[in-house]
């Protein structure tokens, strides 16, 4: 069984390194060839010699080989040629979870995580959460957009797919999986998380005083109804303005955030995907008919690093439309478009099939979407960060709040003043919110923290306070900060 297993391991390698240097040959092939007609001569001989190689290892390999082995091995290869993590081979597990994923509905953790393509020594390919799902254990354990996940069950991150993370992340629910967390520097700690069914939330919306804010928390099938649900309760209500918060929002469906944008912008383009494929290219553009949200009421939208993808649409369009001033931090920089292709009914494979751009045409690829006013929490110090890794190792507040259910704000301020007599490298507001996220994990969480959350506290600033429209006179479009961008490094 242990050679067997090697032997797949000498042929999957080994179709990998072939696919591969014929993926570089044939690209520089179509940098040189002078007709489409060599073009697909050549194209036919590498397929010939791909036949030549999968019927030549199998009939002339020391062992006998399994041809489903072969199979699998190519399709990963060829994908992984294209050195792009979000084109992927789907063996039947895989499929099985981007199906549960897609229906809303799956065991799991509720981690949006992404994976580098490349490791190296310097920089290994660790995992990094994209954005925690809201109301998840990996939500609920004080996991953080941007922390790397340095291990899954004892196996190193850096050293396998992201397929294979995946499935060791999904799976029976209420199963545990334990995870190595790495946070900045220096932080690393183990969290032990109980797989649950995750479903997949869309939005949460309430007043703060005379603002409407809604929270969106991914874009499926129902985010636009409940959108527009929740804009008639603060029509209803009487609002003044308008928070959108978009933090940790991993994304979803295209089609879902063009319904919530149209909402708000009543004519032109919304977001378009290009291709070089003419068939693959689409426009969403606003119609009146479909706009709601009228009045020119102020709006803010909140941004952080797990903001990605559809987030970053909606953000996008609303700026670059002079409707809302955006608040918080850099996005995550999601601007590619995939497409699942089935080969059969339990494998497939999935690929990027074009880019989007935002009304103003800018791609945020690998960019994001810079705020207007940049507000980030504060960064901990080393020996924060070495306190914070001692609290959540020793458990310290979960058996405090374990041993004092119903606790108040009040318990949770004089308890925090308490741990600061141990832990004062971390400051009062973050052991609050440690405090609360403890207290609040079987109720769910907060629809908003007013004690800690400095961005929504200076939306909120913005809107009651401040000179709303002298503001967005000069709130610049993404493609305005790209060409002034470009200007600062010709005059450098």
């Amino acid at each position: 069984m242990e050679r067997l297993s090697n032997f797949r391991k000498i042929i999957i390698s080994l179709l990998v390194f072939f696919v591969l240097s014929i993926s570089a040959s044939q690209c520089f092939a179509k940098s040189t060839e002078n007709s489409s007609n060599e073009a697909d001569a050549q194209n036919r001989q590498y397929m010939a010699l791909m036949d030549y190689l999968f019927e030549y290892i199998r009939q002339r390999y020391v062992d006998e080989v399994d041809a489903e082995v072969l199979y699998h091995g190519a399709l990963k290869g060829m994908l992984e040629a294209l050195e792009d993590p979000y084109s992927t081979y789907l063996d039947k597990s895989a499929f099985r979870n981007i199906s549960d994923t897609t229906e809303g509905k799956f065991g799991g953790v509720g981690l949006s995580i992404s994976k580098p393509f490349e490791s190296t020594a310097d920089k290994p390919a660790y995992v990094e959460v994209a954005s925690p799902i809201e109301d998840t254990p990996g939500f609920r354990a004080g996991i953080l957009a941007g922390d790397l996940i340095i291990s899954v069950d004892g196996v190193d991150t850096s050293t396998i797919t992201m397929e294979e993370v995946l499935n060791k992340l999904r799976g029976p629910v209420d199963e545990d999986v334990d995870l190595v967390i790495r946070r900045g520097k220096n932080m690393e700690f183990p969290v032990t998380l109980t797989r649950a069914f995750i479903e997949v939330p869309t939005v949460k919306h309430g007043m703060i005083n005379s603002i409407g804010y809604i929270r969106i928390i991914e874009f499926t099938p129902l985010t636009a109804e409940k959108v527009q649900a929740a804009l008639d309760e603060f029509v209803s209500k009487k609002a003044t303005s308008l928070i959108i918060d978009l933090r940790n929002n991993p994304g979803g469906l295209i089609s879902s955030v063009a319904d919530v944008a149209d909402k708000f912008i009543d004519n032109g383009p919304i977001v378009t995907t290009k291709s070089r494929n003419a068939a693959d290219n689409s426009s969403f553009v606003a119609s009146a008919k479909k706009t709601t949200f009228t009045g020119g009421l102020p709006i803010v939208v909140l941004l952080n690093k797990g903001s990605a993808s559809a987030s970053e649409i909606l953000a996008g369009a609303l700026k670059d439309n002079h409707l809302a001033y955006l608040v918080g931090q850099r996005t995550y920089g999601k601007g590619s478009v995939q497409q699942v292709f089935h080969l059969s009914q339990t494998d497939g494979f999935k690929y990027t099939v074009a880019r989007y751009y935002t009304p103003s045409d800018v791609c945020i690829d690998k960019i994001g979407i810079p705020p207007d006013r940049e507000i980030l929490f504060p960064a901990l110090s080393e020996e924060g960060e070495k306190q914070t890794a001692e609290l959540f190792k020793s458990n310290v507040i979960e058996k405090y709040v374990e041993a004092h259910s119903g606790m108040t704000e009040k318990d949770i301020s004089a308890y925090a003043k308490k741990l600061r007599t141990t832990y004062n490298a971390i400051d009062e507001a973050s052991l609050r919110k440690l405090i609360r996220n403890q207290v609040n994990r079987k109720n769910g969480a907060m629809l908003y923290d007013l004690d800690y959350d400095i961005q929504l506290n200076e939306a909120i600033n913005i809107l009651t306070k401040e000179n709303f429209k002298a503001l967005m006179k000069k709130a610049k479009t993404l493609k305005e900060l790209q060409d002034a961008a470009v200007l600062g490094e010709k005059k450098k």
